[in-house]
């Protein structure tokens, strides 16, 4: 199989630039829904752990319950993702996922024990299990024309900047108030915002593919080979990629960050990924799977620091946290599109989100269990554990075809 060039001449004759803007928009116009999606959503996930700690929820719980709500996350991808593919019908099952996901939100404000607060924060994973792969796939259309890690880039930048506000906000709230409950009532405002513009994005952009970018028939009956084995070394980093509210858990009990500031090193960690995420989404559609390997390194860095070190040292850990999310939601995603074709797109970030979830919701567990028993055994299993992914990285590196 040869992956589709995003350089190739088109048959049609349409000036590149004219196609060039529309697919920016378009990637821009997503961008700017993920804001508002994203300032929701972690929003409310920078305080899960002191929020489920205050209904008295243990750290087994908090990782279990995260774990499972990511496990649910990821996993509900390989049905949305194959139903995408097969029905065509990728916005209506994106603005579902968008209304279940955002819904839940609001509704932790009316609850009053972990096992209820658990169910919605199951839920809200749920909903964007079921709208990432048919957005990423409409993402990836207008990705073969712009370059696949600068659309995904751009796109995670502007996620990310809403999940840099959306914990600030909730840190003033809480200063302000002093409520958990309040503070996710306040999410009305930007779920608002986020349900009517992606009403609005369907209405202006209804068919996403026409920005696909024509290179013949490349369509395969399965997935190559080397898809396999990048799944399996994206899933080591997840599994040993600790979830941020066993880390506000953390920061929580051992008093290392107060209160009011755990929202506030989220919105750090958040900016960071922005940040990355443009940065990373060039240099990937540049040098390719190979920048995988130094980042790795770099983010492995984030257990001693968060879960060893003091205030300072916690927050510098936070905010190299910040940039290994910025790998895991740009970069990381952007490899898979060259890997298939376009038809076939839906369903394998579909599947890969869910393998990748399996491997999040086992290491999570995990890193409950090991929390409970000992720091320095949770720290040696995060970065064995992601460092281990590196000789696969090398595997896929010479293995791909350059797109």
């Amino acid at each position: 199989m040869e992956f589709p060039n995003p350089t190739s001449q088109r048959p049609d004759g349409e000036p590149r630039n004219a196609k060039y803007n529309a697919a920016l928009k378009f990637v821009l116009v997503i961008g700017v829904m993920s804001f508002f999606a994203d300032f929701t959503y972690e929003g409310a996930r920078s305080v899960y752990g002191p929020f489920l700690a205050g209904l008295a929820a243990s750290a087994t719980v908090v990782s279990v319950v995260t774990g499972f709500a990511e496990l649910v996350g990821y996993g509900f991808r390989l049905v949305s993702g194959r139903w995408a593919d097969r029905s065509g019908s990728f916005w209506p099952i994106a603005i579902f996922g968008y209304f279940v996901q955002l819904l839940a939100v609001p509704a932790l404000a009316l609850a009053h024990n972990w096992p209820t607060a658990a169910v919605l924060i199951v839920l809200e994973r749920f909903g964007r299990a079921t709208r990432n792969p048919p957005r990423d796939a409409m993402l990836s259309r207008a990705g073969s024309e712009i370059g696949f890690g600068w659309a995904f880039g751009v796109h995670e930048a502007l996620d990310q900047f809403g999940a840099l506000f959306g914990p600030l906000m909730v840190a003033g709230v809480l200063a302000w108030q002093g409520s958990y409950r309040f503070a996710f009532a306040t999410l009305l405002i930007p779920m608002v915002i986020c349900l009517s513009l992606v009403l609005t994005a369907h209405h202006f952009y209804p068919r996403p593919h026409d920005l696909e970018v024509e290179a013949g028939d490349v369509k395969t009956k399965g997935l190559p080979g080397v898809f396999w084995i990048y799944l399996m070394g994206a899933g080591l980093i997840a599994a040993g990629f600790a979830d941020f509210p066993l880390i506000a858990y953390h920061f929580t009990k051992a008093s290392t960050v107060p209160k009011e500031l755990v929202p506030v090193a989220y919105a750090i960690a958040m900016g960071v990924s922005g940040t990355g995420s443009l940065v990373f989404g060039r240099l990937f559609d540049r040098f390719g799977v190979i920048l995988l390997i130094p980042l790795t390194l770099i983010a492995a860095a984030f257990a001693p620091l968060v879960f060893l070190g003091k205030f300072w040292l916690a927050i510098i850990g936070a905010a190299i946290w910040g940039l290994g999310m910025g790998v895991h939601e740009s970069i990381i995603p952007a490899v898979v599109a060259p890997m298939v074709s376009p038809d076939r797109r839906a369903s394998a970030y579909g599947l890969f989100t869910a393998g990748y979830g399996i491997f999040w919701f086992i290491g999570s567990a995990i890193l409950g269990v090991l929390y409970d028993r000992s720091i320095s055994e949770i720290v040696s299993f995060c970065v064995v554990t992601q460092l281990a992914a590196i000789p696969l990285f090398f595997i896929v590196k010479r293995r791909m075809i350059p797109a």
